[in-house]
């Protein structure tokens, strides 16, 4: 899933008081106990974020909804960075990047708990309220993660650790998902909502959400776990400090046409990635593709992240040997052929072809936030701060995807607006093929 480095980039280097002190102009943090922490936040909000993927058409079902109305579960947990990402910034700036951590792994913990009162009363409503409060503590943790674990070692392997780092981003992509559909969509029942009305659609409603609210109680349990074992290590960052910076920096960055243009693709990117993979599901139930049950064919979401986490490796190696720009314009058309495939075909041809564009986005997102904010120089924290908002996509294009699939009544014609978004990717691709100027 999605993983952006955070507007808290522009922290100062802090210093342990129980490790040795870096090297003069190192500029890091020995602190050999934390990463396993950090790759644990990694894993936590990669997973949760593609568990929507699952909770969509269980919704769908239990609430007779129709796209539009589904894919407000993506609206509300993808606003969450509109809405918390620079207050969410200030808040760890304010109170340091561990409490900050724990700050925002208990906002997700408050999250998952909402789930309970969601399934008692049956109300739609409450699980989206939910899932914004889930996805707040998502960004706030996002916010340290990503500073942070450039802060743990030499800048010169930086990119490194955060690809490394992300591979575990990548690998709680794919495993919640694949445990998520079994525990949530497995025990679907022979009925479905429209079998029921007043008193008793309640009560089939609360009854098929409670494995929703078991999965979600045992977040709740591990995210306090986890919590609990940051907060030991609350002070092993001392002389932390924090550069002041006023809510609005960044933006007038977007007057760069190359940052601006690399902005508005994220957007992009994060929509369409997210739009596939909230539509995935109710894809491959179509009777020309698999026309399987969603308790059948609901692990193979995972297999879209899956090939994400793959692609990662693949085009690590290759953006070594060709110009980043010209790979992502290649992956851009490679998605959108995969879209138009699997909508003029039928069948496992038709399922796969969609899954496989997982692959194609791999890289997209580091290699666009690279292009965008080449020659930023002391501006690339303002800038990163900016592309965490511009993640704000993710709410709106799966939106417009299910009016789309709504108006049309096609969910086959809607996937035309992820090929869009994927055609403006592929311009900037070529835009940005060569080193920026200025």
């Amino acid at each position: 899933m999605v993983t952006a480095t955070g507007p808290a980039a522009d922290a100062a280097t802090e210093i342990s008081s129980s490790d040795p002190l870096p090297a003069e102009g190192e500029g890091h943090v020995h602190a050999p106990s934390l990463p396993p922490f950090v790759f644990a936040l990694f894993f936590i909000f990669g997973g949760i974020t593609s568990l929507n993927d699952i909770l969509i058409p269980k919704l769908k079902e239990l609430f007779t909804l129709n796209y539009t109305q589904a894919m407000l579960v993506q609206f509300c947990f993808f606003t969450a960075y509109l809405v918390i990402g620079i207050p969410g910034a200030k808040l760890v700036k304010k109170i340091g990047y561990m409490r900050g951590a724990v700050a925002g792994l208990m906002t997700m913990t408050a999250g998952c708990l909402l789930f309970i009162p969601a399934s008692t009363t049956a109300t739609y409503a409450l699980f989206l309220l939910a899932l914004f409060i889930l996805a707040s503590g998502v960004v706030i943790v996002q916010v340290v993660a990503n500073p942070l674990i450039s802060l743990l070692g030499p800048q010169k392997t930086a990119h490194s650790r955060l690809t490394f780092a992300q591979a575990f981003n990548s690998f709680g992509t794919f495993v919640f998902p694949l445990v998520g559909a079994g525990l949530i969509l497995g025990k679907l029942a022979d009925v479905s909502a429209d079998d029921f009305e007043g008193a008793a659609l309640a009560a089939y409603r609360t009854a098929e959400s409670a494995m929703i609210v078991k999965t979600y109680l045992g977040l709740a349990v591990a995210i306090t776990v986890v919590a609990g074992a940051v907060w030991l290590f609350r002070n092993r960052l001392q002389g932390e400090k924090h550069e002041a910076s006023s809510g609005l920096a960044g933006f007038d960055l977007l007057k760069r046409p190359r940052f601006g243009f690399g902005a508005l693709c994220i957007f992009l990117y994060v929509g369409a990635e997210v739009a596939i993979g909230s539509v995935v599901i109710n894809y491959l139930m179509l009777d020309d593709v698999l026309g399987e049950p969603e308790n059948v064919i609901g692990w193979m979401v995972s297999l879209y992240w899956g090939g994400a986490m793959v692609g990662r490796f693949i085009g690590s190696a290759l953006l070594r040997m060709v110009s980043p720009g010209k790979i992502l314009a290649a992956v851009a058309v490679g998605a959108i052929a995969l879209i138009a495939l699997s909508t003029n075909s039928s069948g496992t041809l038709a399922a796969y072809s969609l899954l496989a564009i997982g692959l194609m986005n791999s890289i997209m997102f580091p290699t666009i936030f690279s292009l965008a904010c080449e020659r930023l120089g002391s501006r690339a924290a303002d800038g990163s701060g900016i592309i965490n908002v511009a993640i704000f996509g993710g709410a709106v294009i799966p939106l417009a995807t299910g009016a789309l699939a709504d108006l049309s009544g096609s969910l086959a014609f809607s996937l035309v607006l992820p090929a869009a978004c994927y055609a403006v990717i592929a311009v900037f691709g070529l835009y940005a093929r060569r080193p920026a100027t200025a």
